[in-house]
């Protein structure tokens, strides 16, 4: 009998005991999904002599910041909305160096198997309007229990540390103004962004040019 569930199947009822449950399972989450990114880093520098990821970071969002969500999205406060609605309770962000990085690695979380990507927003390719730049992939993966498999959901943002940079001012303006910003401060962020692209683009470039003069030496002293 197969005994995996949706994580928003399961009876919780209400009060303390179910919020204990639901930090339980999403903190759960963030372990094995963290672990998994781990390992593929470990792994790409053991392939590649090269690590993609500069830092990763995850966090549970506090029940302040799920009601507010909720709130703002029309729905009521509860613990089954929270898990139905609110996709980024789990999150983990994984910082690289440059953007090539971002799709080889969302790629490689992508082919894990007992990972089930749900949804993925591309905010590189196609920025929202405030300038933020990020590639976002929301996925569930299983939690074993003692007597059943609850799938959970894990967002990940996956993004350089130029795009992080911006993304954490933006974040403390969006808090201070409360999502009503200057226009001046808005344009200005959405300025910024344009040359995060531009810095992303030429610190790629640049590192590519290193990686060919380095092997057009190696060829000139193996030529020797």
């Amino acid at each position: 009998m197969d005994k995996t569930i949706k994580l928003r199947e399961v009876s919780l009822g209400e009060g303390v005991d179910s919020w204990n449950t639901i930090t339980f399972l999403y903190n759960s989450a963030l372990k094995e999904v963290r672990t998994k990114v781990e390992i593929l880093n470990d792994e790409f520098q053991q392939v590649h002599q090269y690590n993609p990821i500069e830092y990763i970071k995850s966090r549970i969002k506090t029940p302040e910041s799920i009601v507010k969500k909720l709130r703002r999205n029309g729905y009521e406060a509860s613990i089954d909305n929270m898990v139905k609605y609110v996709n980024d309770i789990a999150g983990i962000r994984i910082v690289c160096s440059f953007t090539s990085d971002i799709y080889k690695l969302a790629e490689m979380i992508g082919k894990q198997n007992d990972l089930t990507v749900l949804s993925v927003k591309d905010y590189i390719k196609h920025p929202k309007d405030s300038g933020y730049k990020s590639y976002h992939m929301l996925m569930t993966v299983p939690i074993f229990l003692s007597d059943r498999t609850i799938e959970t959901k894990v967002e990940i943002q996956i993004r350089t540390m130029a795009m992080d940079f911006w993304a954490s001012l933006e974040h403390k303006i969006y808090y201070k103004f409360e999502g009503n910003a200057p226009d001046y401060i808005s344009r200005d962020l959405r300025e910024c962004s344009g040359i995060v692209s531009m810095l992303d683009a030429k610190m790629l470039q640049l590192n590519e040019a290193i990686i060919e003069a380095k092997e057009a030496q190696e060829e000139d002293k193996s030529a020797v």
